[in-house]
Formats: structure tokens, C-alpha cells, sequence
């Protein structure tokens, strides 16, 4: 399964990694530019309505424990836990960035290998 990133999101998240402050590059912020290296970059207009980008709802869940994640995915400036919007640099953001409703990934998050189905996407 590879990502599919929209042009404008794949441009807008290379310049804020190589213009990132390198004391702050994160070892997610290494997972980023590795997944945008495998994905398939589309021209705006020929994504899917169903396919996590930056700005997307979306809700999925963790199919070990059932519980439901909502969170609006957004740059990390705009992140807030508090309002449900997650940084495109959580571990999170980097698993779901790409890929659409209905599937499902696995991913090391802060708790161990877990897998995610993706329930629904909102894109405005």
C-alpha cells in the first residue's frame, strides 16, 4: 500500500521539512519524508474525496481496542490535541496521511504496532 499525496500537500510538506530548524527535526519528521518518498504525488484535482490530506476529518479506529480517533490533521502549527486537530508530524498523522476510507494500516505508535481502519474522511 502506498500513499497518495496531492501535489500541494507533498510541496507544502518537503518545504516545511527542509525549512524546519534542524535541532527540531524529529525522528517523525525522518518518517514523513520517508513515507512521501513512497507515495504516489497526483495532481490536486485527481484525488480522491476519500483520501487523508492536510485539513482532512477523520475518524478511525484502533482495531485492537476499539476505541474511535477524530481528528482534523493539520500543519504543526495549527495542532491542537484540545480541539482534535493533530500534527502531520505525530506518529498518527504520518500513518493516515494518504491513505482513504476503508483501509487499514499498521504503524508503531507511542503504544506499539497498531492497526488502524479509517471509518471516514471529510475533506472541504
Amino acid at each position: 500500500m502506498k500513499p497518495v499525496i496531492t501535489h500541494t500537500d507533498y510541496h507544502t510538506l518537503k518545504s516545511l521539512v527542509t525549512n524546519y530548524p534542524s535541532h527540531l527535526i524529529s525522528k517523525e519528521a525522518t518518517l514523513l519524508v520517508e513515507e512521501l518518498g513512497k507515495a504516489d504525488v497526483v495532481d490536486d484535482q485527481q484525488i480522491d474525496q476519500e483520501v487523508i490530506r492536510i485539513n482532512s476529518y477523520f475518524e478511525a479506529v484502533d482495531a485492537g481496542t476499539g476505541k474511535i480517533l477524530k481528528f482534523t490533521l493539520t500543519l504543526p502549527a495549527l495542532a491542537n490535541v484540545k480541539e482534535q486537530k493533530i500534527s502531520v508530524f505525530s506518529p498518527l498523522g504520518i500513518a493516515l496521511i494518504g491513505f482513504r476510507k476503508g483501509m487499514s494500516v499498521q504503524w508503531t505508535l507511542p503504544g506499539g504496532l497498531k492497526t488502524i481502519e479509517i471509518l471516514k474522511v471529510v475533506n472541504n
